[in-house]
């Protein structure tokens, strides 16, 4: 085991997949020469040359669209969107090509790209660098969404993301990167010890994509989380004192629905939490979900805790933002119901 940050975890997989497989290619804005504006690939040109670590221009739409016709002849490319706001204009590239290549072909191609996204708020990046569009992706047949929270989720489900042969969205927590979090955000980030710092496992050691984690066993209640409200939700059991079985998603689609069920099944009680805006937000399949899956079990109904449903509201992150004191409160009006 290696101790990482988030960073340093992705630069490691990177540098592990393109070292045993030299179709893999990492190419987006700045992610060469400069090693990226979070320098996740910081390192791989001067190692790996500049054919298959390179800079391109400002043009999101053409990254993809470069990948996808890469794919299609064999290679690998593992391409970042500098945030995920920027993904725009690639979208009908992502949506439109990449993940109806196989079906259109029947088979007879396939579109194994990687489209990586820092996402989410928490560093002060106002309403265009903070958007948590998982929704987006997960609609669409045929795409793969991964949200890790920790750096060892990170180096391992981004190897098997590089392996899979259909496109894959990996949306990296910006708030997760480089300091320390203990779920409260009107605490600033703190420089990370090499003591506090997430055991990675070394080498080539992928993470299946579609198997969810339980971060903390409890008897009271299921909170299904992702990425950074994994820890909010860890802070909020703390902070309530209520006995809450915490599950980290990890993969969005394809769902861990074993783990999920049994979870719900067992407490009888479940809250949803997301970063994203609440209405139409990834929440709402969930809750649909464990009720279909689940409703004989409920002892009360599903809750939701969510950003609001208005445009990035930079003035008021921090308010914007499920902190613990508003799961919290969901959990205690579900234990109440």
């Amino acid at each position: 085991m290696a101790r990482m940050t988030m960073v340093e975890a992705i630069r490691d997989a990177h540098d592990v997949a393109m070292a045993r497989d030299d179709r893999v290619i990492v190419f987006g804005e700045d992610v060469g020469y400069f090693g990226g504006v979070f320098r996740c690939t910081a390192g791989l040109q001067k190692k790996y040359g500049k054919s298959r670590c390179f800079d391109t221009p400002i043009s999101e739409s053409g990254i993809v669209g470069t990948a996808i016709g890469m794919a299609a002849y064999g290679l690998r490319p593992c391409v970042e969107m500098q945030f995920a706001d920027y993904m725009y204009p690639a979208y009908d590239q992502i949506v439109s090509e990449a993940a109806r290549l196989r079906y259109r072909s029947a088979g007879e191609f396939t579109c194994p790209i990687v489209v990586r996204m820092p996402t989410g708020g928490g560093i002060f990046g106002g309403q265009t660098h903070s958007q948590s569009p998982e929704a987006l992706f997960t609609h669409v047949a045929g795409l793969k969404t991964v949200v890790p929270s920790n750096p060892r989720d990170a180096k391992g489900l981004l190897l098997a993301a590089i392996d899979d042969p259909d496109p894959v969205i990996f949306l990296e927590p910006k708030r997760l990167y480089n300091g320390q979090f203990d779920g409260h955000y009107d605490k600033p980030i703190v420089s990370w010890k090499k003591s506090e710092l997430s055991e990675v496992d070394e080498g080539y050691a992928p993470i299946p994509l579609g198997r969810a984690k339980l971060r903390r066993e409890g008897r009271d209640v299921t909170i299904l989380a992702y990425g950074t409200m994994v820890h909010v939700a860890l802070a909020a059991v703390a902070d309530s004192g209520i006995d809450g079985e915490v599950i980290d998603l990890r993969t969005l689609m394809p769902l861990d629905i074993d783990m999920i069920t049994a979870s719900v099944r067992k407490t009888g009680r479940c809250v949803v939490v997301h970063e994203a805006t609440l209405t139409s937000g990834f929440g709402a399949e969930l809750v649909a979900l464990v009720q279909q899956e689940c409703f004989w079990h409920l002892e009360a109904p599903v809750a939701r805790v969510a950003g609001w449903d208005t445009p990035y509201p930079h003035a008021q992150e921090w308010h914007y933002f499920p902190g613990p004191p508003r799961i919290a409160k969901a959990l205690q009006a579900v234990m109440e119901a």
